[in-house]
């Protein structure tokens, strides 16, 4: 496996490998010349699809329904298991993933228009399914602060999954949807290790702004749990048990873990990774993987590859149930419910 020469500052990826759809690949290097780092710009590209809220089967995420108003993320973090979704816009997985951000620049419209179609029915939806929703832009586009005061309009329920402390601009709508029982906001803590974080997730918030994130929405009342994920055996997954402790004491109400998944060509992508950052615990890692993946990197069956299989990942599974156990959090879930689901009426609709 050919390792890049140089890793550009602030991504997670350092090369863009070849979409596994297409059979010519390009190679690229203008990002550098002989002697200076060039910076790799983010391109923003608008998405003109025609629908905003996407269904799946998978009988082990926990949610039908979905709101992704970006396509690929700036967090760049480098085990993202979204990654190789962008292969289907006709990009690669690597930079690409993290550098050329699709936008849905009328997804509040197009939200608008589905929930208040006659066949809608009201349900869960969640945002970050894929990508996150908080990402960099949307400070400067607001499209996900758009989204919430149209859920709020309908009160249609919402879970939604963020690593980024600008989740916390839009307390007022989200204390808003508190009321009816229609929010529940998951931080995602990868690791307490502030030198650790700017590797692994380089454009995310650092641990002690998401621990902030966690105090002001719970001191808001916005339900707030924290989603120990990604798990790597081997660097991260000892962290568990201090990330539930430290976010119960932040004012989580509930937590959840999922161990690492690479799917595709995410595995060569985190090799490369582990060989630049951490060459010595490199195969400690990986063979840590492939025990709760039944000798492989990746396991993509339903029931089995959010949780792993085999002794090691029974051990995850332990301690992280007394992790919770000690924090007072075992067995405490969200509460969110689509009774309070209601039309808005004609005035409000004029607003549209």
């Amino acid at each position: 496996m050919d390792i890049p020469d140089k890793q550009i500052k602030g991504r997670g990826a350092a090369s863009n490998p070849t979409n596994r759809f297409e059979k010519l690949s390009l190679e690229r290097n203008e990002e550098f010349d002989d002697s200076e780092e060039r910076p790799l710009r983010t391109e923003f590209l608008k998405d003109s699809t025609s629908t905003i809220i996407t269904y799946n089967n998978s009988p082990d995420v926990g949610f039908d329904a979905s709101i992704n108003v970006y396509r690929g993320c700036e967090h760049g973090c480098v085990y993202c298991f979204a990654r190789p979704t962008h292969e289907y816009l006709g990009f690669s997985s690597g930079l690409d993933f993290e550098s050329r951000i699709l936008v849905k620049e009328n997804a509040p419209e197009l939200l608008h228009k589905e929930l208040g179609a006659k066949g809608w029915k009201p349900q869960i939806l969640a945002m970050s399914g894929v990508t996150d929703c908080y990402q960099p832009i949307e400070k400067q586009l607001g499209l996900t602060r758009k989204c919430l005061a149209v859920l709020l309009e309908y009160r249609n329920p919402v879970i939604i999954i963020t690593k980024n402390h600008l989740v916390t601009r839009d307390i007022d709508l989200l204390a808003q949807l508190a009321k009816f029982k229609a929010v529940a906001v998951h931080i995602s803590v990868t690791t307490l290790d502030a030198k650790l974080t700017p590797k692994l997730e380089p454009r995310a918030s650092l641990p002690a702004m998401r621990l902030e994130a966690i105090r002001k929405l719970s001191d808001a009342g916005v339900p707030v749990g924290v989603l120990a994920a990604p798990m790597i055996p081997g660097l991260t997954d000892h962290e568990m048990p201090r990330i539930i402790q430290e976010c119960a004491k932040a004012g989580a109400q509930y937590a959840g873990y999922v161990p690492l998944r690479l799917p595709f060509g995410l595995k060569d992508l985190f090799e490369q990774w582990l060989e630049r950052h951490f060459p010595d615990s490199k195969e400690k890692v990986l063979s840590r993987i492939r025990s709760i993946r039944d000798g492989k990197l990746n396991d993509s069956n339903f029931g089995t590859r959010m949780e792993g299989t085999g002794n090691y990942a029974e051990q995850l599974n332990q301690m992280f149930h007394a992790a919770a156990r000690k924090a007072g959090l075992e067995g405490r879930r969200s509460e969110v419910t689509a009774s309070n689901f209601k039309r808005p009426g004609p005035e409000q609709l004029k607003l549209f």
